[in-house]
């Protein structure tokens, strides 16, 4: 690590609470253009009865209502749905009002179909989990999920596009390498050419198109990048298997190549969803 690296440096704090504040107020902005561009191609807005499938800390989803949609969220991480909440469920929040936006923890095991009918669009944003065996949206919840939208309702699967097209790729086999082999479902890889279509069709559902969407990730810092990636669960188990530290300093030199001239740090990044229908 060069002295100036090291002199900017701070290790980030564990606590989930700070992790999910992180991803709220840093990372989660990173999918925008993600969730625009879906929201464009399938007409989202009145009348769109949606769900979905960890919806973070609802960006999405408030994305979704200021278009007019009828929002149902679920999320495991209960920090997350806690951010989810204060935005979209508190009096005075942008373009959602508390009858139109209603969030679950967990699973879609628990979520009733909407009062006016079935849900007409079901989105799974990430994490996805197409091996199964670690944290994210996987076969039976997609199945569940499915099964509480109308017939030939699309279901929007993304991920990681070509790793060669990520800058992050980079930072993120970080997460690979210092991660314990013994717990491998829960390290990260880079993104099969298939991995969204095999999943879908695991889940019964058919794909019928695909897209790719620019999702450059900003940071104002280097303690801003690190902050961010380390807020997306890909480094958790390579912390459980060394230290917060460590995993720190190696994902701060891992960003070297991308840290700019003013300070700022930028990586181009292509993700890819799939629009499947049940």
């Amino acid at each position: 690590m060069t002295p100036t690296l090291a002199r900017r440096h701070r290790p980030s704090s564990t606590s989930p609470d700070t992790r999910a504040r992180d991803w709220a107020e840093i990372q989660e902005r990173m999918l925008v253009p993600l969730y625009e561009a879906v929201y464009e191609r399938l007409e989202t807005g009145p009348g769109t009865r949606l769900l979905a499938l960890g919806c973070g800390s609802g960006l999405a989803l408030l994305m979704a209502t200021a278009r007019g949609a009828e929002v149902w969220g679920t999320e495991h991480d209960p920090y997350r749905l806690e951010m989810a909440r204060g935005r979209l469920l508190s009096d005075g929040a942008p373009g959602a009002s508390p009858t139109r936006a209603r969030l679950r923890p967990g699973g879609p095991e628990g979520v009733p179909q909407p009062g006016d009918g079935p849900f007409t669009l079901v989105t799974a944003f990430g994490p996805l989990c197409p091996t199964g065996g670690g944290p994210g949206v996987g076969v039976p919840e997609l199945v569940r999920a499915a099964g509480l939208a109308e017939r030939g309702a699309p279901v929007v699967l993304a991920g990681w596009g070509p790793p060669e097209r990520c800058a992050a790729s980079g930072a993120f086999r970080v997460a690979a390498r210092l991660a314990d082999p013994m717990c491998a479902p829960a390290r990260w890889r880079p993104s099969g050419r298939d991995d969204l279509e095999e999943l879908a069709r695991a889940a019964g559902l058919r794909p019928a198109g695909s897209g790719r969407v620019a999702c450059p990730y900003g940071y104002a810092d280097l303690d801003s990048a690190i902050r961010g990636l380390l807020s997306t669960g890909a480094f958790d188990a390579a912390e459980r298997a060394t230290d917060g530290e460590q995993v720190a300093k190696e994902l701060a030199e891992a960003l070297h190549p991308y840290l700019r001239h003013d300070g700022t740090v930028w990586m181009p990044n292509v993700f890819r969803y799939l629009v499947a229908h049940n």
